[in-house]
């Protein structure tokens, strides 16, 4: 019986993360809309700037060269880090998998199977907690009151 239900949650979290798969092209196409809607809300903020502090068209290019340096150089430091992130992750990837041979030599077959479907279960719940609180803090994000509002 517990085989069955066992097999059955496999069998779901399977077709659930199935189900949420992206197509590559759909997520470039959601990266170019995102990039889109960033722009369009840097330049509403450029916008209400200029009318807040009543800007001029010089103060205005200046910020806007200020921004993109300021772009820029994020995106260096992002560049910058993302090999040092990598390497992190190939070494805990490492010591992950001599984890895993260390508890094959300790655990009898069946038991290395029952702590290999308990970690992934963990991990999936872990992973639907984590959307949950992201969905979560986009809602925080969206009921936030706009500049120039009082509360």
């Amino acid at each position: 019986m517990k085989k069955l239900v066992l097999a059955a949650a496999f069998i779901v979290t399977g077709s659930f993360a199935m189900a949420q798969q992206v197509n590559p092209r759909d997520k470039k196409m959601n990266r170019e809309e995102m990039h889109k809607k960033m722009e369009m809300k840097q330049q509403a903020r450029m916008n209400d700037m200029q009318k807040e502090l009543n800007l001029n068209e010089s103060q205005v290019a200046k910020i806007k060269s200020l921004h993109e340096k300021r772009k820029a150089e994020m995106k260096a430091e992002f560049e910058k880090n993302k090999v040092e992130r990598q390497a992190k992750m190939e070494k805990m990837k490492a010591k992950r998998q001599q984890m895993d041979n260390e508890m094959k030599t300790i655990l009898s077959p069946e038991q290395y199977d029952k702590w290999q479907a308990s970690r992934k279960a963990k991990m999936e719940e872990r992973k639907s907690a984590m959307k949950e609180r992201k969905m979560k803090g986009d809602r925080k994000m969206m009921a936030k009151p706009q500049s120039g509002t009082s509360i």
